[in-house]
């Protein structure tokens, strides 16, 4: 059983396209809250209301960082996804965790973002342009074939 951790942008499918051309495979996914809404406001729903915003995001942030955090230090490979609607800080943060911990790494962007990425990619182990190229690489790693 291989643990996989799906970091990285939560605005399009590219995930499910991941697990979809992993059927079969024995992998067990982790990854953070994708619900965007009860991302950011878990903190406030669960601690209570702050009226400055920089502490309702930090209660979010600290609460969704034990879940981030455990996650990766469960995981075999981090898969992390840099998407184009939004700069996401926190999948290079977590890439960073990941390299840290000494955890492979598989990064999927598209190659304009080579330039601002080049030290995550330089972390990883792959660099994969597709989610049916991560979906393939996965797939090598388990079973050792093509």
């Amino acid at each position: 059983m291989l643990n996989v951790y799906l970091a990285g942008e939560i605005h399009t499918d590219w995930r499910d396209t991941i697990i979809n051309a992993c059927e079969g495979l024995e992998i067990e996914w982790y990854g953070p809250v994708t619900d965007h809404g009860a991302s950011d406001d878990c903190g406030v729903d669960i601690f209570g209301a702050e009226d400055d915003k920089f502490w309702h995001d930090r209660k979010g942030a600290l609460l969704n960082a034990i879940r981030t955090r455990t996650g990766l230090e469960q995981a075999d490979v981090l898969v992390v996804c840099f998407g184009e609607k939004y700069r996401q800080w926190n999948a290079a943060f977590d890439a960073g965790y990941a390299a840290a911990l000494g955890k492979p790494i598989i990064v999927l962007h598209p190659p304009e973002f080579d330039h601002a990425l080049k030290e995550v990619d330089a972390a990883a182990n792959a660099v994969a342009r597709t989610p049916q190229e991560v979906a393939r690489a996965l797939r090598y790693v388990i079973s050792g074939k093509l």
